[in-house]
């Protein structure tokens, strides 16, 4: 599993610079997640089942196509829908309390992020940081108009690598990235970034600031009830929790909503 410091999410701005000497833009932390991914002992196991199990097993684990189906509306205008059933809906239920009503909130609060980010990049003080951000770049060897140029630019290589060439790839993504998150420390991009943003974000609470608000308040007993259950040893849930919950619960340790990411 990913360590805490490795489950932090990078945003737009990333101005860590211990972070980035030791994990760069973090392509070798999402390779980990790959390949936990692909050797998930429960899949293995799944696969491992005949396919009247496997369907037996699909039904245990979401309800099968007597679960209930949620919809919800986005902000803006399309639909989303989830099944909730089986044992991944009693564990959302353990967590969350009301399933409904955290898809409700969290559907409306994981896309809020359109309606402002155009807004935001081109939002005069954040662009004013941003050039300077990009002029201390270019006196460092890297000439990026902004972040995502800088980091997109580390992406330019092959698939598949042979030890010495990731090696030197990670190297160059390091050079780089230490660069990026020191001139974005040296120019406050982050902190001009998360006050502007939280400007735009501002401008939308008089209409979705009952969906924050619930959201917020039903990610923190989430993470208390999925904490409590871990220590008093609630092996079976923990099971289920990390099916549905793989890489969520210690990155909300370190972030609450909001954090500064235009992606």
């Amino acid at each position: 599993p990913l360590s805490l410091e490795e489950s932090r999410p990078i945003g737009y701005v990333q101005d860590d610079v211990d972070w980035a000497r030791a994990h760069g833009y973090g392509s070798r932390i999402m390779a980990k997640e790959d390949h936990a991914r692909l050797r998930n002992p429960n899949i293995a196991y799944r696969a491992s089942l005949s396919r009247s199990r496997q369907k037996a097993y699909d039904i245990a684990m979401d309800g099968g196509r007597d679960a209930v189906v949620l919809k919800s509306p986005t902000p803006s205008g399309g639909t989303i829908t989830k099944q909730v059933g089986g044992c991944a809906g009693q564990a959302e239920k353990t967590l969350y309390g009301d399933p409904a009503a955290w898809f409700r909130s969290d559907s409306t609060v994981s896309n809020l992020r359109p309606l402002y980010v155009g807004k935001l990049l081109r939002d005069k003080q954040f662009t004013s940081a941003v050039d300077a951000w990009s002029r201390c770049m270019s006196k460092a060897g890297h000439p990026f108009a902004d972040p995502d140029a800088a980091r997109r630019s580390t992406r330019e290589h092959s698939a598949e690598q042979t030890r010495a060439e990731e090696a030197r790839t990670f190297a160059n993504e390091t050079r780089i990235a230490v660069a990026d998150a020191t001139c974005a420390r040296a120019v406050s991009l982050r902190s001009i970034g998360e006050r502007r943003e939280t400007h735009y974000v501002g401008e939308l609470t008089a209409k979705y600031g009952n969906a924050l608000d619930a959201h917020r308040r039903m990610q923190r007993h989430a993470l208390t009830r999925a904490e409590r259950r871990t220590l008093v040893g609630g092996i079976a849930l923990v099971v289920v929790l990390a099916l549905l919950l793989t890489g969520w619960w210690l990155s909300l340790l370190v972030r609450s909503y909001g954090p500064f990411d235009t992606s």
